[in-house]
């Protein structure tokens, strides 16, 4: 079999994508279906059962392609997104809806069945959730399916944010959670992908990934000479500079997304065994 990341390649020894025919090797090859994610989020796992390892996670309104369903209630695919391979809870998963026109811009905000923010909220969504508007009736969006959301709370998918780090300061406190992606839990790859995604940047989902495959160009590693939106790696971590000699990052240490020195930062994990590989600086336009 050649070699490949199995966490973008849809292929398994016993099956695999049908327009990697001739590139893998597997045992059948499928056509994959398009379906929507329809809850508020899922979680993308390594294995078919919930005891395994979070991935990743989607939100609402994305898109993905889906080659296997099993009988104990998992569909295996790839998400449109970011290309993340793994398995997805099928009840999360629907048909495609109405073209996704807004996104969540809040980090957290709830969907009320009615115009009143007294009626029992029908679903919480985060930052990034994508949702087709039907209209505006300030001060609330009126969803597709009916649902009212605050109009300040979402804004035009065409619209992007102008900066990455002012977004993912709106993650300040969240819980870390390996995998995550959400207000609920986050962790430091996620953070950095919901943010540039945000302002229009195409990002990969892991550390490794975004430090081979971001546009970018390499600084110094040294804490003096970080820029605001400067990206810092370490092997299995990323933090973002904030331009005043202070990092926010998802982290282990806080179990939250903090903000803190980074010559604090860079010490305490050198002390740890893991020193600095790199500092990033997205190219601009």
């Amino acid at each position: 079999m050649d070699t490949y990341d199995p966490r973008i390649t849809p292929a398994r020894p016993d099956l695999a994508a049908r327009h990697l025919e001739g590139r893998v090797t597997a045992a059948r090859f499928v056509t994959g279906e398009i379906r929507e994610v329809v809850e508020p989020s899922a979680p993308v796992r390594t294995a078919p059962h919930h005891g395994a390892p979070l991935a990743t996670e989607v939100l609402l309104g994305e898109r993905v392609t889906i080659y296997e369903d099993s009988v104990e209630g998992w569909s295996w695919g790839q998400l449109e997104s970011d290309g993340y391979v793994g398995f997805i809870p099928s009840i999360a998963l629907g048909a495609p809806t109405s073209t996704a026109t807004h996104m969540v811009s809040a980090r957290r905000t709830f969907v009320f069945p009615g115009p009143s923010i007294k009626l029992p909220p029908q679903m919480a969504l985060s930052f990034g959730a994508r949702i087709a508007i039907a209209s505006i009736q300030e001060p609330f969006a009126v969803t597709a399916q009916g649902g009212y959301l605050p109009a300040s709370h979402v804004t035009p998918r065409k619209t992007h944010e102008t900066d990455f780090v002012t977004v993912a300061e709106k993650f300040l406190g969240a819980p870390y959670l390996w995998g995550g992606k959400t207000s609920d839990g986050i962790d430091c790859s996620g953070l950095v992908q919901v943010a540039l995604t945000a302002c229009g940047i195409a990002c990969p989902r892991d550390s490794d990934m975004q430090q081979a495959a971001l546009s970018i160009s390499v600084e110094s590693a040294q804490a003096k000479t970080m820029q605001r939106g400067d990206l810092i790696f370490w092997k299995g971590h990323i933090a973002i500079a904030r331009g005043d000699g202070s990092i926010i990052h998802a982290n282990a240490h806080h179990m939250a997304v903090a903000t803190e020195s980074a010559t604090d930062a860079i010490t305490r994990i050198l002390a740890g065994g893991s020193a600095v590989t790199g500092i990033r600086r997205i190219a601009k336009a």
